[in-house]
């Protein structure tokens, strides 16, 4: 079976780097990109076209549901994964209604949102 392609999205570097480091060492999980705001990401994933991308709610331009709906212009078939610090129910519901399939808070540990990244990139419809 062919590795699960990521692309990460992720204003906090320190963050972005330790969440790269742990789904690279997960059997069937390639990063593909790790990007620090959503316009340079969608750039790169327009080429990469990753399978799941993890997308931060608040960054600096593009906010998490702006960047989604951006992404999925350029690649349809890619599903989206919301993690962020807090979230309202407001902005959740907009991620979801901009395409993103998930939404999630750092909180969680690394092993459930990686496990959520491969269940999402596995299966077909939203979560």
């Amino acid at each position: 079976m062919r590795a699960v392609r990521v692309a990460l999205v992720e204003d906090n570097r320190l963050f972005r780097e330790t969440l790269a480091l742990v789904l690279g060492l997960i059997d069937g999980v390639e990063v593909v990109g790790s990007f620090a705001g959503g316009a340079e990401a969608l750039n790169a994933c327009e080429q990469l076209r990753p399978d799941v991308a993890v997308i931060d709610y608040r960054m600096p331009g593009l906010d998490g549901a702006e960047a989604t709906r951006a992404l999925l212009a350029i690649s349809p078939e890619t599903r989206v994964v919301c993690l962020t610090a807090s979230v309202s129910n407001e902005e959740r519901e907009l991620v979801l209604a901009a395409g993103a399939v998930s939404c999630l808070t750092k909180d969680e540990s690394l092993e459930r949102i990686a496990d959520t990244i491969l269940e999402l990139a596995r299966t077909e419809g939203p979560a």
